[in-house]
C-alpha cells in the first residue's frame, strides 16, 4: 500500500479529495523523487541521472550526440548536462571529442568502461524493470506513455515568462 508521506494518505485515495489534474501533478513529482532515490542506490559507480544520460546516448545511432542534443533529449538545461558529462568523463565512462565537420561542436563518445558497466548491470536492470512494471501490461504502459508525451508536448510548445 503506497502512501504520500506528508499526509499519510494512500495514492489511490488522493483523487477522492483533490481534482485529478492536481493529484496527478503531485504524484508525478513524488514518483520522480522516489525513482531517483531508488535509482541512486542501484548502481555503485554512477547516479540515476548519469545512467539516464548514458541511456539517452543509445538513441543516437548515426553519430554521437553533442551536449545540446542530449539536453534536448533529456529535457534539461545544457548546464545540467555539462555537469553530468564532466562527472562521467572523470570516471572514464565518456570522452568528448571535437566534431570532424564542425569545430564548434564536441561529440560525446562512450568508452570501453561504459560498455563493461552496461554488461555488468544488464541482468540487474532487467530485474528492476520487471519489479517496476510488475503487473502492468504493455497496453497500459503505452497509454501512460501517450498521456505523458502529450503533457510534455504541451510544455514544450508553451512559452513561459521568467
Amino acid at each position: 500500500m503506497q502512501y504520500i508521506a506528508y499526509m499519510g494518505i494512500r495514492n489511490e485515495d488522493i483523487l477522492k479529495i483533490m481534482p485529478p489534474r492536481m493529484g496527478l501533478f503531485g504524484l508525478l513529482f513524488s514518483f520522480m523523487n522516489r525513482l531517483q532515490s531508488v535509482g541512486d542506490l542501484f548502481y555503485k559507480e554512477i547516479t540515476c541521472k548519469q545512467f539516464f544520460l548514458l541511456a539517452c546516448m543509445n538513441l543516437y545511432k548515426d553519430e554521437p550526440p553533442t551536449a545540446n542534443e542530449l539536453a534536448e533529449t533529456m529535457g534539461c538545461s545544457r548546464q545540467n548536462v555539462k555537469q553530468i558529462l564532466d562527472s562521467l568523463e572523470k570516471k572514464g565512462l565518456l570522452v568528448l571529442k571535437q566534431d570532424e565537420n564542425d569545430r564548434r561542436k564536441q561529440r560525446i563518445f562512450k568508452t570501453e568502461k561504459t560498455k563493461n558497466l552496461a554488461k555488468k548491470y544488464l541482468q540487474k536492470e532487467m530485474e528492476f524493470m520487471n519489479l517496476l512494471y510488475g503487473d502492468i501490461s504493455d497496453k497500459e504502459i503505452r497509454g501512460v506513455y501517450k498521456i505523458i508525451s502529450k503533457m510534455e508536448k504541451n510544455l514544450t510548445e508553451q512559452e513561459f515568462e521568467k
